[in-house]
């Protein structure tokens, strides 16, 4: 007889494996299927955001933040070192160490709600009183029946026809991550979030690093005054050049290198040599061989699982979250939609409000925004003031030799109420957090500017910000 399960969670990365925690935690008989496997063969939970996303790449890039910090900065503050040696495969071994250990820890919090791990892929087989779904691990089938299903198959980098990935020296995501050594000429295609957070560890680990895009404007999502800030950033002072409205032809691999062909902004054919090539133009999701067909499972023609406002299927007891489903691909978003199925199975009424997810871009400076950008609430004819302050102004910034950057707050005219927060800063990615709290909460400007934040601290500029919506900043 088929194993049983009150709820099945397909997929154990963020969205799954936070799914089937939470469905544990509120009394029901759990499963999770997963077939992850890492570098030495064996099956990991954690999925891309622990295994080749999120997580190792924020390693890498501390590394790579901790080296030029002692290249270029450590001499302002008194501090003489010699010439510094970056051993790449320590730092990827510490990479690697981090991955485990997280890997490890889902493990241990399944063991510890009782949720059994069915290691290998599922496939939806058929739906009658219950949904049952295949689990492959290699030739070992198994059948299982589901009253619940969560989908959390999450997605995979998206590639360019005729640009064979090997990962070795023309490489997404994964291959990466993976560099022996530090690449002389790195190119990028796709000034997106990987490209931007991969192409910059290796810039400052000494790569020539080059990133060719194909929008007209660069960080086209972000608000305007983050665009301008960004690129002077990135290109005059860290020296990353990147070509904007690009068309990619060409590419051509040989025992000395990696040619790319494209046509600049001027309709002009140029050449890109480079020694190793990250393709990074987006994710496309992970639906292939799910058996959705075989239960009546609505996919659209990009692979996409159709759901309602509450990740509801067409199908009864069927839900879908995470990247596979509307919405921005971000793992926060993922957890969060996970743990609201697993509550809503059991009968209650969680809520999540799309509008206040954070957007993180972990670059130096890092970039992160909660609501609106300027030009979308004006698109939309929205009446709006808005605040910005510098880190520049910041005796905390200045001490820790990070004044770059700004806080800038948009708040509707009439009723103060923000709408939008964007920040570039080394610690964005932990400064709007206070906003989205205060976005969540329906606050108002004058809420944050009346909130006493703790002196010498970089909390000081959203505050500032929050005060100059009012044109009352205090210390400019």
């Amino acid at each position: 007889m088929s194993k049983q399960f009150d709820v099945v969670v397909i997929g154990a990365g963020p969205g799954g494996y936070m799914a089937a925690i939470r469905a544990a935690q509120l009394g029901f008989n759990v499963a999770c299927i997963e077939g992850w496997k890492n570098p030495k063969g064996e099956m990991v939970l954690g999925g891309t955001c622990l295994n080749v996303g999120c997580i190792p790449s924020k390693a890498l890039l501390e590394s790579s933040e901790n080296y030029e910090k002692i290249e270029h900065q450590f001499g302002d503050h008194g501090i003489s070192v010699g010439s510094a040696k970056m051993d790449v495969t320590k730092m990827q071994g510490r990479k690697d160490t981090i991955v485990g250990k997280m890997t490890k820890g889902i493990e241990f919090l399944f063991r510890k709600n009782k949720i059994t791990w069915l290691k290998g892929f599922g496939r939806f087989v058929s739906a009658d009183a219950a949904y049952v779904i295949e689990v492959a691990n290699g030739d070992v089938k198994e059948m299982i029946e589901a009253k619940n299903v969560i989908i959390a198959t999450g997605s995979k980098a998206r590639h360019l026809p005729g640009i064979p990935v090997d990962n070795i020296h023309i490489c997404d995501n994964e291959g990466a991550l993976t560099f022996g050594a530090v690449p002389k000429r790195l190119g990028v295609i796709g000034a997106g979030v990987v490209g931007l957070e991969l192409g910059s560890v290796w810039r400052r680990l000494g790569a020539e690093v080059t990133v060719l895009e194909a929008m007209p404007t660069f960080l086209a999502a972000t608000d305007e005054s983050i665009q301008k800030e960004a690129w002077k950033a990135f290109t005059k002072e860290q020296g990353m050049n990147i070509k904007l409205g690009v068309k990619i032809g060409k590419v051509t691999q040989k025992k000395t290198g990696i040619t790319v062909e494209y046509t600049d902004d001027k309709d002009l054919v140029q050449k890109l040599e480079c020694d190793r090539l990250i393709i990074s133009v987006g994710r496309t999701p992970n639906t292939d061989g799910l058996g959705g067909e075989n239960i009546g499972l609505k996919i659209t023609d990009r692979g996409m699982i159709e759901v309602d406002d509450h990740c509801k299927t067409n199908l009864p007891h069927v839900y879908a979250i995470g990247d596979v489903v509307r919405g921005p691909m971000l793992a926060h978003k993922a957890e969060d939609e996970g743990m609201a199925v697993a509550e809503m199975i059991a009968g209650q009424q969680p809520h999540i409000d799309f509008n206040t997810i954070p957007w993180i871009i972990y670059t130096s400076p890092e970039v992160a925004w909660v609501g609106k950008t300027e030009q979308q609430l004006k698109a939309e004819g929205v009446e709006i003031k808005a605040g910005q302050f510098p880190f520049m102004a910041n005796g905390r910034a200045l001490g820790q030799g990070e004044p770059g950057g700004f806080v800038k707050i948009i708040a509707d005219a009439k009723t103060d109420r923000i709408l939008g927060a964007h920040i570039i800063h080394a610690h964005a990615s932990e400064l709007i957090q206070e906003l989205v709290v205060a976005m969540e909460f329906k606050a108002a400007a004058e809420d944050i500017a009346r909130i006493v934040h703790g002196h010498p601290t970089l909390s000081e500029v959203v505050r500032e910000a929050a005060l100059a919506v009012d044109k009352r900043a205090m210390n400019m």
